[in-house]
């Protein structure tokens, strides 16, 4: 079993470091500058933490964050900022000659094994490779950049599928967080692809960083596994006020409604209401999904009130259970619990870890 988690804390950081070497191969041909390989550089960050997390954690993950995500996240951004930077609207069909040449000389290619039997063995596959590698080359530029920013979501979350389970995060809790995971994915790479693909968007080139800068800051939440994860509260928080209180009781809950609203849904409804406002760039898909984020927040945040009443009203519960417990409303005798108001603190410090639906099968009975 620790053969395995090694082993699939290794392949899981490996998979990591080509996909951001193959991302940074295409930024230097299409640059056609060889210096933009020190980008490569950026990945030795994470080769230091592959040989820190299996010398010290055996391959483990950590409770709340996993630095291998984040580490690629680092090494794989910048890379699809400059090809989203450099890339212009553009019409694919016309390197389509390009193509069925290169497919052409790869014919011809195979036709002239069959009549030279000594160009067998590595030739061949050097040769081989070298005719894939052009007919990659000869790919659009947009539908390449399209193409690495999908696999870039995919490669999160099979990697954070792959990565073993660190912390108190439960099995249970990671088949969560990837389903999450799923339907963050599919909104990002719907709001890059609809929104730099508009003409008017390309021609300002602020506004195409204004929009990186927002999907860059929306990645962050990957790395995160605070959306599945129930904070303990310890006795000490009873005395700290309501909203101590109100996070610990619904800590994943709180989680994931500040993502939605300050990380994700927010920042995306922002900027699609001001490409319509201000820019004037409508169209039925940018109304939809600006729509669609708009309902997405005003439910989350009419989940917080929801929340947030329960709450109040089973502590409001609690404290009259209490009194009616005493038959005074001053609270508990002092032989009890201590003296003064600390003592009554206290008292309600133990039915607080009930959760509120079960806060009325918590009342003494008389």
């Amino acid at each position: 079993m620790e053969g395995l988690v090694l082993f699939n804390a290794l392949v899981t950081r490996l998979l990591f470091l080509l996909h951001s070497l193959v991302g940074v191969w295409r930024v230097t041909v299409v640059m056609k500058e060889s210096r933009y390989w020190l980008l490569a550089l950026l990945n030795l960050l994470l080769v230091l933490e592959t040989v820190l997390t299996l010398k010290f954690k055996r391959g483990r993950g950590y409770k709340w964050f996993s630095p291998a995500i984040f580490l690629y996240l680092i090494s794989i951004v910048p890379s699809l900022w400059l090809l989203e930077m450099h890339r212009k609207t553009q019409d694919c069909s016309i390197q389509s000659e390009r193509t069925s040449q290169n497919t052409s000389r790869k014919d011809d290619f195979k036709q002239s094994r069959m009549f030279d039997e000594e160009t067998k063995g590595v030739e061949d596959i050097i040769e081989t490779a070298k005719v894939f590698v052009n007919n990659l080359s000869t790919v659009c530029e947009k539908y390449w950049t399209l193409g690495l920013h999908q696999t870039f979501l995919l490669m999160l979350i099979i990697g954070r599928w792959l990565l073993p389970i660190g912390g108190t995060i439960t099995r249970d809790q990671l088949s969560e967080l990837l389903l999450m995971f799923v339907g963050t994915a599919a909104d990002i790479l719907e709001f890059t692809s609809e929104t730099l693909d508009l003409e008017n968007v390309r021609a300002n080139t602020s506004l195409v960083c204004t929009i990186l800068v927002i999907w860059t800051w929306s990645m962050l939440q990957f790395p995160l596994d605070l959306a599945v994860q129930q904070v303990v509260c310890p006795l000490s928080v009873t005395a700290r006020g309501f909203p101590s209180l109100f996070f610990c009781q619904y800590s994943s809950d709180l989680w994931n409604i500040g993502i939605s609203v300050f990380i994700q849904d927010g920042p995306f409804l922002t900027l699609r209401l001001i490409l319509m406002t201000h820019f004037s760039v409508i169209n039925q898909m940018l109304v939809f999904f600006a729509v669609k984020n708009l309902l997405v927040v005003l439910l989350h945040l009419y989940r917080l009130v929801v929340l947030a009443s329960a709450f109040r009203a089973s502590l409001r519960r609690q404290s009259e259970g209490l009194k009616a417990e005493y038959g005074c409303p001053c609270g508990p005798p002092e032989s009890g619990l201590g003296t003064g108001e600390g003592a009554s603190r206290e008292g309600l410090a133990i039915p607080l870890q009930v959760s509120p639906a079960t806060s009325d099968a918590s009342h003494p009975t008389l």
